[in-house]
């Protein structure tokens, strides 16, 4: 007889409390193994991959693509038992569709069930399950053969539960399809070109480079007719729709006033357009909020020749020892920053409140400010004070290609001491930098010049840039950061101090 077990949305281990579905990497059919990824959920730090607890058969799919769900609540139901091995007899619809809560309670908050994953005790969160209006005109096959509402005849005679797509265009009124041929696109939306109406309840079937296509271009997947097979949205099937859309954009919103936000809902006038505040920004905004009412900021200024530091860099790069990193003036500047904290250790601390104590650390784990197409996110390098500069090279290479990826795990923005924030790759000279929480000081390393600058008696072209340290107040005087930033500059300026210091 089937049984249904019913995963959870775990919390992965970053004290989390919610999580929005970002793809789905199984559909309703799909035949799944333990381990097996089932989908990729995006939380305020990172992307992360679910695996399968069980083996079996996909029958149902609780969330959608978008939808932010709470963690404990169901977002995928699996039939462990598909042919009926375990236990022979049929098992009545109504069984069959109710007791997944039930059932599966305590195998989803058992220690075994959420692989790679720690698990966290919770109260079992009942579902309200979509039901279609009556007489809405449900689809034949959410009905099931036998007549019986609520439940869908599977290909073994057994009673299987409803699924998303069927309830939700039911529910809608939209008279959508559901894939049924294959596990691509079965139990999902399939779009049609008279569909119009956006569909933020149901899955849109894309790839990740069709979405991208699809994000770059500002069109709305919802809206796209697909063409695939299994009714998934292909390329040609964006850009189709982006030139059927321009013309008629263009004229609704004439010059500066034509959207060019990808998501969000547009006033009635076309003049502005709204975005729901979730995952990355939601948690920066927290983040820095909690950091600027709470740390007492205090940032001082430094403007360094750092010539000597281009050459350095130029050097490396023709070196074969470096050949297969990047080297750049952000790398000294990260080395020079480490050098400086280990002289200072003092400010390489962080404020309890409730306990009313400082807390130092006797490692250094280097946060690396990077900018991605999610927000800004701040990763940071374990045990930075360990790595040479080649290892240090691997690390922020890794660390950033990673982060701009979305695949950042929790661990890695966890437990940061000091940041560095490159502002100058976006060719700003300097800036205030708000700390991250937990952490009492970070650098911002500005845009590098070609300046006049007076050398040896003589004004001479020199390569030239600005330093801003900001510090937590409570923790680090004026003078204790005046001599961090006073020791990052003397490095940039003559590398070699490196070689006395380290």
């Amino acid at each position: 007889m089937p049984s249904y077990q019913q995963f959870k949305l775990p919390d992965v281990g970053e004290g989390l409390t919610e999580a929005e579905i970002a793809e789905w990497r199984v559909a309703v059919g799909d035949t799944v193994t333990v381990n097996q990824t089932l989908v990729e959920i995006e939380t305020a730090k990172s992307l992360v991959e679910l695996p399968a607890p069980w083996a079996g058969v996909v029958t149902e799919i609780l969330a959608t693509e978008g939808q932010t769900v709470p963690v404990g609540e169901p977002i995928v139901v699996i039939d462990t038992d598909p042919d009926g091995s375990a236990e022979d007899g049929g098992t009545p619809a109504a069984e069959a569709s109710a007791p997944a809560d039930e059932t599966s309670a305590a195998a989803t908050t058992s220690g075994d069930v959420l692989v790679g994953y720690g698990t966290k005790e919770a109260p079992v969160a009942r579902r309200r399950r979509r039901t279609a209006p009556a007489g809405a005109g449900a689809p034949a096959d959410a009905r099931g053969a036998a007549g019986k509402p609520g439940t869908e005849q599977g290909g073994n005679g057994r009673p299987t539960p409803p699924r998303l797509g069927a309830t939700a265009a039911a529910a809608a009124g939209t008279g959508a399809s559901t894939g049924t041929a294959g596990g691509a696109g079965a139990g999902y939306h399939v779009a049609s070109s008279d569909d119009g109406a956006r569909r933020s309840d149901v899955a849109v079937l894309a790839k990740p480079p069709v979405r991208k296509l699809a994000k770059d271009l500002g069109v709305d997947l919802s809206v796209v007719a697909a063409t695939g097979p299994g009714g998934i949205i292909t390329r040609e099937d964006v850009v189709a729709h982006a030139e059927r859309s321009e013309p008629e954009e263009l004229a609704t919103y004439p010059g500066d006033d034509k959207p060019w936000l990808a998501d969000g809902v547009v006033s009635a006038d076309g003049r502005r357009t709204r975005v729901q505040v979730r995952s990355v920004r939601r948690r920066t905004a927290e983040a820095m909020v909690e950091s600027a009412f709470t740390a007492p900021h205090v940032t001082v200024f430094h403007t360094v020749d750092v010539t000597r530091s281009m050459k350095l860099v130029a050097r490396l790069k023709e070196d074969r020892a470096f050949a297969d990193v990047r080297v750049t003036p952000l790398l000294l500047a990260a080395k020079a920053l480490v050098l400086a904290v280990r002289r200072h250790p003092q400010i390489n601390a962080s404020w309890d409140d409730d306990a009313q104590e400082i807390v130092y650390k006797h490692y250094i784990n280097l946060g690396i400010a990077a900018a991605t197409p999610r927000g800004l996110v701040v990763p940071n390098i374990k045990d930075a004070h360990r790595l040479d500069l080649h290892e240090l090279a691997t690390a922020i290479a890794e660390l950033t290609a990673t982060a701009r990826e979305g695949k950042t795990t929790p661990a890695d923005m966890t437990d940061g001491t000091v940041t560095i924030t490159n502002v100058g790759v976006f060719g700003i000279d300097t800036g205030t930098p708000i700390l991250n929480p937990g952490e009492s000081a970070i650098l911002a390393f500005g845009a590098i010049r070609k300046q006049p600058w007076v050398h040896k008696d003589k004004v001479k072209p020199r390569w030239v840039t600005q330093l801003a340290l900001s510090f937590d107040h409570r923790l680090v005087d004026g003078e204790l950061g005046a001599r961090v930033l006073a020791d990052v500059a003397r490095v940039l300026e003559n590398p070699d101090m490196g070689l006395v210091w380290g």
